[in-house]
């Protein structure tokens, strides 16, 4: 098959794979080059309240005031394809099952092939920088720019100059630039923004430049996931987002950026727009703009896992309202650790912020400077106490902390899981120090609570509400005294690290 039609066939399949996930993809490319070090200050932000009337001229005066600044993004990158690819071209299927007389038939690698995808950006500065989707850039080879009310066929190269994974930003940056002054958005604040707040989206859905919706803020701290175990409060929204917004500017009714549009809901019928629409709120992404242009982003970590406290379960924290984090299991060597951090803990307040659930904290712990020292206020056995901790790097490649899944267990009776002797076989099997007892969890019920608050099969229990267990008989009977809706809280060893669970008794 000729290049021009194979590349077509696969950008084609791209294109379907992403929308039957439901996510605004516009490519995952090869990084392009980053800049040299830079800063910049961060924008100037409109914090007033919106008010005034809606007239039959506010959206076309936003729209037409803001279309401008909005840039059509075109990306390539080259990539393998799979052997099928063959199966269209020429004589190779026939070569490759049948060979040729006298001859034996190499392995063939795989061809490669330019795939081209497409997003929006905005332009936040008159030199050339430009916002945009991480997942719009990430992995590109090339990336041009089409700025509106040009011809469709002049384009801009642009190389990506900073990207954060968590708030699937990226900044970008002309290097070639036009003949004419850029315009510039202007930032809302998006911390004002309340569900049924109008809102406006302008973007490249489906190749459709500079395509305009509208619709009503929907929801605001929708959970999306950003990364392994990481969540991205984003902002919903029911204003007409497609594949290719992705990067565009979510806008309010004075025409001041307050999001940027990110991705869709579909399901398995629909692929495109059904109405509910997420954006990154713009003061997340606004307040990482120096680092962006500096072509690296820092972020906090200390090293712990962390879930809900259970609703059944506050009583026998000791707290007095369903706040904080439980610490579900602490990685040796890291920042919590090193200050005496234990699962089992539940962390309240984080360098004087009051901690309100597991993903606040994951917040305000990225939110951090690594290297700085925050005194971490923690409630232990019913008592609080302060542990001083500094903050360490994130690296997402080799990072497992973050949220555990919630664990409510409100369905099912008792804990659903059975206990065994821990033998020598099975600890050496399992990579149980030598010398541990415990009771080994040996099969999970898969609609038991035990399998909902996260127990595995192979995971050693080593204590139960405090007390610590030698045997299968000792753990029944600490499971036992748990009052039906009462909550039992395990300390187990799951390879090599000690974690805390919380489960529900019914």
């Amino acid at each position: 098959m000729p290049t021009r039609k194979t590349t077509l066939f696969y950008a084609l399949l791209i294109a379907v794979a992403s929308l039957a996930v439901g996510m605004v993809i516009a490519s995952r490319l090869d990084l392009s080059p980053q800049s040299s070090a830079q800063t910049m200050a961060v924008p100037a932000m409109n914090s007033a309240p919106l008010t005034g009337a809606l007239t039959a001229q506010t959206f076309r005066e936003v729209a037409q005031a803001q279309m401008p600044t909005v840039v059509n993004i075109r990306t390539e990158s080259r990539r393998r394809a799979q052997e099928m690819t063959e199966f269209f071209g020429g004589d190779d299927l026939f070569r490759r099952f049948f060979g040729q007389p006298g001859e034996e038939t190499p392995p063939r690698r795989p061809r490669e092939q330019v795939v081209q995808a497409a997003g929006t950006g905005f332009i936040i500065s008159k030199d050339g920088l430009i916002l945009t989707n991480n997942h719009v850039v990430e992995g590109a080879s090339k990336v041009v720019v089409s700025l509106y009310g040009e011809d469709s066929d002049q384009e801009y190269s642009a190389r990506v100059v900073g990207r954060d994974q968590l708030t699937d930003s990226a900044l970008l940056e002309l290097t070639e630039k036009p003949d004419h002054t850029l315009p510039e958005v202007k930032f809302g604040d998006s911390s004002q923004i309340q569900p049924g707040d109008w809102v406006m989206a302008i973007g490249n859905p489906f190749n459709l430049a500079h395509t305009v919706s509208v619709g009503v803020v929907s929801a605001l701290k929708r959970p999306f996931p950003v990364a392994t175990q990481r969540w991205m409060d984003m902002i919903q929204t029911d204003a007409a987002i497609n594949p290719g917004n992705s990067g565009g500017p979510l806008l309010n009714v004075r025409g001041e950026v307050i999001g940027m549009n990110t991705a869709i809901y579909a399901d398995m019928r629909q692929s495109g727009n059904i109405g509910i629409g997420f954006a990154v709120p713009i003061n997340a992404v606004r307040n990482l703009l120096p680092q962006l242009r500096s072509g690296k982003v820092t972020r906090g970590m200390i090293g712990v896992e962390v879930t809900e406290v259970q609703r059944a379960a506050i009583e026998g924290f000791g707290l007095k309202e369903r706040r904080g984090a439980v610490v579900a299991s602490v990685r040796p060597g890291e920042p919590a650790d090193k200050a005496g951090m234990e699962a089992g803990d539940v962390i309240l307040e984080v360098n004087g912020h009051r901690i309100t659930d597991s993903n606040d904290l994951v917040q305000q712990i990225v939110s951090l400077k690594p290297g700085t020292t925050v005194p971490v206020r923690i409630l232990r056995d019913r008592q609080e106490k302060t542990l001083n901790v500094t903050v360490g790097e994130l690296n997402l490649d080799e990072d497992e902390d973050g949220q555990a899944d919630v664990n409510e267990g409100d369905e099912g009776a008792g804990f659903g899981m059975t206990l065994s002797n821990l033998t020598a076989e099975r600890a050496r099997r399992l990579g149980v120090p030598a010398g541990t007892t415990g009771a080994l969890v040996a099969d999970v019920d898969p609609n038991g609570n035990a399998a909902r608050a996260g127990v595995q099969p192979g995971d050693v229990i080593v204590r139960v509400n405090g007390k610590d267990v030698t045997t299968p008989a000792d753990a029944r009977r600490l499971l036992q005294e748990v009052s039906e809706g009462g909550t039992a809280f395990l300390h187990v060893l799951r390879q090599g690290r000690e974690r805390f669970i919380q489960i529900r008794k019914d």
